[in-house]
């Protein structure tokens, strides 16, 4: 009896100590429907360096994924070769669970720690937006592909508004929120996805106003405080930041070549038909505008045109600027832009006067200040 009471004992404590190892590290599982490759990239930083790893997913959309992190870690899992992606956020020995679908990345859950359960909770508190947001995302990306027409750009113009409307909401509810959990890192996540890609550096700056606690010192907070002072530069009413450009004929362009004047700054692509649209647009403004008061440059970012290749530029009758670092060229940094088509008007005392300004609003801006 005793030497079989040894070896159960013998037998409970190898069993125990196999199911405590196996419990070593962070798990991510979940289950994701739709989607359309075998495998989900996930990317952290570790060390300072980007890491890759590649996670097999079934047919049924389940996967399994086990880490390491010695500390909190946002995981990017990228769904159907970077078309959408869902953030992770997992600590030592957390065990997280992803569930959702791939057509609708922003609605996929996740949970497992109180961040991810946070930010889960808004998700739920909200999903009737972000599904809504999440199809006329799906449209305008289908409306892009499609050939150009004035009744399929007066849709698609109705369905960015649409999503702007949206988004506004969206960012009353994250402020909302931010507000009543100061000292929460979910306040933190929100900010960055609701107010970081906006206009409107002013929300930006009230929003970080509302973070208490320990959080104000970390790292994300003080990325976020140092942007929110760096896009205060660029904001309407704002002294415009100095600049200089080249031409396509190689000619150096400054900002102070055009004091006195109004300057429209319009990036653009030489692909897609809203960018098109909009240097359509300019040019019927242009016509009607007196060149000794005003002055268009027009800066195509493209990466993988150079010199610009769309044939109507030599058209254009302003100057044209063929940008050939794109968006990591300085000017797009200087002057936070971070999408395509964007006009920005800046006034003859060198203040910005307009950022986002469409066409037409141009000459209204220029004629009501002289009294036309």
């Amino acid at each position: 009896m005793v030497r079989a009471s040894g070896i159960l004992f013998f037998l409970f404590t190898l069993w125990l100590a196999l199911s405590c190892g196996s419990r070593e590290g962070t798990m991510i599982k979940g289950k994701i429907g739709h989607l359309k490759s075998p495998y989900i990239l996930a990317t952290y930083f570790s060390s300072d360096s980007l890491a890759i790893d590649t996670i097999s997913v079934d047919k049924k959309g389940r996967f399994t994924y086990i880490i390491r992190p010695d500390t909190l870690t946002a995981y990017s899992l990228y769904l159907d070769q970077y078309e959408s992606a869902v953030v992770v956020f997992a600590g030592r020995n957390d065990r997280i669970t992803v569930s959702g679908d791939a057509r609708m990345p922003d609605l996929i859950t996740v949970r497992g720690n109180d961040l991810n359960d946070a930010l889960t909770q808004f998700k739920t508190e909200n999903q009737e937006q972000l599904r809504q947001r999440a199809l006329l995302l799906e449209k305008l990306r289908l409306s892009n592909q499609l050939d150009s027409g004035n009744n399929h750009s007066l849709s698609r113009q109705e369905e960015v508004l649409k999503l702007n409307v949206l988004n506004h909401e969206l960012a009353l509810k994250a402020e909302e929120s931010i507000q009543a959990n100061p000292a929460h890192m979910s306040s933190l996540i929100l900010i960055n996805s609701f107010f970081v890609q906006s206009d409107n550096p002013v929300a930006l700056e009230r929003v970080l106003g509302y973070l208490q606690g320990e959080i104000r010192q970390s790292e994300l907070a003080v990325r976020l405080k140092v942007y929110s002072e760096k896009i205060s530069r660029s904001a309407e009413g704002a002294r415009m930041p100095y600049f200089t450009l080249r031409d396509k004929e190689g000619k150096e362009i400054r900002s102070s070549d055009f004091n006195g004047k109004y300057l429209l700054l319009s990036f653009v692509s030489t692909a897609g038909d809203e960018s098109r649209e909009t240097v359509g647009r300019l040019k019927r403004v242009y016509a009607d505008l007196d060149e000794d008061r005003a002055a268009f440059v027009t800066i195509y970012i493209d990466s993988d045109i150079y010199p610009v290749g769309y044939v109507e530029n030599d058209s254009v009758p302003w100057i044209v600027v063929p940008e050939k670092r794109a968006w990591g060229a300085d000017i797009v940094e200087t002057f936070n832009v971070q999408y395509l088509p964007y006009n920005i008007l800046i006034a003859p005392d060198g203040h910005i006067k307009a950022r986002n300004i469409p066409a037409q609003g141009i000459a209204e801006v220029i004629g009501s200040a002289s009294g036309e």
